[in-house]
């Protein structure tokens, strides 16, 4: 799975697409990492806008666990955004909406990052 970066003023956007389950999580995850180290104090800050997944399973949620786990470690800051209502249900059955920052829609989550 790729990730293609968009770089804002604000913030680096990563748009994952379709399911993130047992098939494409260790892809997801591959991706994701290479963009977490410079997601720390005074550096990059990630929106990962889900609305072009359709599903994610357990292993797709510990992926990002691991990811925002390494992001407060590091002093950084990362949140998601624009998650379809299936899986935003799963991260609230989860309750992994409980662990992330949740915006409606990538403007959102960018103007909440802006006025930090």
């Amino acid at each position: 799975m790729e990730l293609q970066p968009l770089a804002t003023e604000h913030a680096t956007i990563l748009r994952p697409e379709g399911r993130i389950d047992h098939t494409h999580a260790d892809a997801f995850k591959q991706a994701l990492d290479s963009h977490l180290g410079d997601c720390k104090a005074g550096g990059c800050r990630l929106v990962i806008d889900l609305g072009g997944v359709t599903y994610i399973s357990s292993i797709g949620l510990r992926a990002l666990m691991l990811a925002i786990k390494q992001v407060k470690a590091q002093g950084g800051r990362m949140v998601l955004a624009g998650m379809t209502p299936l899986v935003l249900e799963v991260f609230k059955i989860s309750r992994f909406d409980m662990l992330f920052e949740i915006f409606p829609d990538q403007d959102a989550a960018l103007a909440a990052l802006a006025a930090a």
